[in-house]
């Protein structure tokens, strides 16, 4: 049985200067977020599914869920980052309990749940202050690019999802992250005519088998790189590593993912970024290679390609400059520029980084939307052809 904790949606107070829904689901950094209805968007967070909406003052939020699901409600190995501690939490079965005592503490906990994945307990507000003083450039972005929140994400979607972004664009992440979910995770419910699955454990997706199934459904080679990923993290001890990388200082975390078969340093540093509590990582793709050489370190304009030390100085540069969060920051000035958020004519011009012109001189004559997640330091092995041509097997 499915069915809404409540057939109304419920609300906390929330200024949308902390957080534009529209932005921060839409820019990325998540790829189970849709719009179903004008400024209401649905999704899935752990094992229930949730809409979400917001007014100028207030978060509006309903919660669907499987009352016979045999998932916790979150993941056992969840630690909140809020201050704000856990009620009592539901494994949403009556064990002789009142149904309305159940939705009380269901709804107790979802409240903690949704507060802690949107990380309501660094105001954004003040962190725009801080960031506009010692930076004139985002000054004149934060005027106008409100609401840019970094999601705390759970490390295993996150993790598999990024793994999946290996030279790719939003549309076909997405579709492959639903793939994961529908073939290898649990049944949450059908809603509205669309069915929700959680994410697969990584037991599941550790199975023999699984990167030939991927293949088959369209994964070309990030299928072996889920399957032995999947395996690494099992022969570490299971789901527990991973999680444990929240308390490891930002070097030793990422120098840990960047053992997982298909995991470089921008894909580490989005995987850090995003569920791992490393507010100060930074991804550098060419989007943001661009964005720095444009408007904070001209020397990169003649740079011939992104070595392991340019990485880590646009890294530290910006850390320099940002402080402790710098990782929300950068994503702040990313999104602003995302072509989906940009005004007709507003666009700045952008910077060819090295390799990459052909390329993006092709982006900028197709509306295509841009993303941490389209390049990643791996790429697609590549077979000649009789005709002497390149082929991707991806």
């Amino acid at each position: 049985m499915s069915a809404p904790l409540s057939s109304t949606f419920l609300s906390f107070p929330c200024k949308i200067a902390e957080i534009r829904l529209d932005r921060a689901l839409a820019c990325g950094q998540n790829f189970r977020w849709k719009q179903t209805t004008q400024g209401e968007w649905t999704g899935v967070i752990g094992n229930a599914v949730w809409r979400l909406k917001q007014s100028e003052t207030e978060i509006f939020y309903q919660t669907f869920r499987n009352v016979h699901s045999t998932l916790p409600m979150i993941h056992p190995m969840h630690k909140f980052s809020s201050e704000d501690s856990l009620e009592s939490c539901c494994k949403c079965v009556s064990n002789g309990k009142k149904s309305e005592d159940i939705m009380c503490n269901c709804q107790k906990t979802d409240l903690n749940i949704l507060r802690d994945y949107l990380q309501l307990n660094v105001s954004l507000e003040n962190m725009y202050e801080l960031w506009s003083e010692s930076d004139e450039n985002f000054r004149n972005v934060a005027r106008t690019f409100t609401g840019i929140r970094m999601l705390r994400q759970d490390p295993i979607e996150c993790l598999f999802s990024f793994i999946c972004s290996s030279n790719n664009n939003i549309s076909r992440i997405t579709s492959m992250v639903e793939k994961l979910a529908s073939n290898y995770g649990e049944k949450i419910m059908e809603l509205d005519g669309q069915e929700y699955f959680s994410f697969p454990q990584v037991s599941s997706l550790a199975k023999d088998g699984v990167e030939e199934r991927l293949r088959t459904l369209g994964f070309g080679y990030r299928a072996k790189y889920i399957q032995r990923s999947a395996e690494y993290i099992i022969g570490q001890g299971g789901e527990k590593w991973l999680y444990d990388l929240r308390e490891m200082d930002y070097p030793d975390a990422k120098a840990s993912l960047l053992k997982l078969c298909g995991v470089g340093a921008k894909v580490a540093d989005c995987v850090l970024l995003m569920c791992l509590d490393k507010p100060g990582a930074i991804p550098v793709d060419t989007h943001v290679w661009q964005i720095a050489a444009r408007d904070y370190m001209p020397k990169l304009k003649q740079a011939k390609s992104l070595t392991d030390t340019l990485y880590n100085e646009i890294g530290d540069h910006f850390r320099s400059l940002w402080g402790p969060y710098a990782g929300w920051a950068h994503s702040v000035l990313f999104t602003a520029d995302l072509r989906q958020f940009q005004e007709p004519g507003s666009k700045k011009p952008m910077v060819p980084s090295p390799g990459k012109r052909r390329q993006t001189m092709k982006m900028d004559k197709q509306p295509v939307k841009r993303s941490h997640y389209e390049e990643t330091d791996e790429k697609p092995v590549t077979k000649i052809s009789k005709k002497g041509k390149k082929k991707s097997n991806a």
